[in-house]
């Protein structure tokens, strides 16, 4: 007689991410506690792309799926595993290169874009120091996912957050590093027009 599969751990970090909370521990915490084979469903207010990474390397493969509401659903399987629909788990999200951006890289320059965004918009400003990867991006993009287009986020950083760049770019954000005495960055991220997904 045929066992049925354990019935998935679900996780809902939506209310924590819109209230500014840091659920990384509490998905951690779950992710450990997962029974042979069980998977991880993940209820979150945007599409939780710098975890996909961290599971990756603790051998989970990932299927997002985007919700009505605009919410993201995820179940994290055990990479070899057969997905709930039947199809193969989702590869892990390319891993971004480690090089440096170039100073030839579509940055926005001062007075070229983050002035023009600035013109009569809101400033949001967060603090990401002292923070373990991928926390910082987690945070950022759980703010620009409540971020009116037009207005400014402000990231304040450790370091230039090399790995959140091309995901920027890839959603359509533009973005202003201000390098500070310290060693941490100052990040403005804007979006002029239309959001993307």
């Amino acid at each position: 007689m045929a066992t049925s599969a354990p019935v998935p751990v679900v996780v809902d970090v939506r209310e924590d991410l819109r209230q500014g909370g840091h659920p990384l521990a509490r998905i951690l915490q779950a992710v450990k506690a997962l029974a042979r084979g069980q998977d991880l469903l993940l209820l979150a207010a945007f599409e939780p792309v710098p975890l996909y990474k961290v599971l990756a390397l603790r051998g989970f493969d990932h299927e997002a799926r985007r919700l009505p509401g605009g919410d993201w659903e995820v179940r994290f399987v055990r990479r070899g595993r057969r997905g709930a629909t039947g199809a193969p788990a989702a590869a892990p999200a390319p891993v971004p290169p480690t090089v440096p951006p170039s100073t030839d890289r579509p940055q926005a320059a001062p007075g070229n874009g983050v002035a023009s965004a600035a013109a009569g918009a809101r400033w949001v400003r967060m603090d990401n120091r002292g923070l373990e990867p991928p926390e910082p991006m987690i945070r950022t993009f759980a703010a620009l996912g409540a971020l009116p287009d037009g207005d400014v986020l402000e990231i304040h950083n450790d370091r230039r957050p090399m790995f959140l760049y091309p995901h920027l770019e890839e959603r359509g954000y533009r973005y202003q590093t201000l390098d500070q005495e310290d060693g941490s960055a100052l990040v403005r991220i804007w979006k002029l027009g239309g959001r993307t997904a």
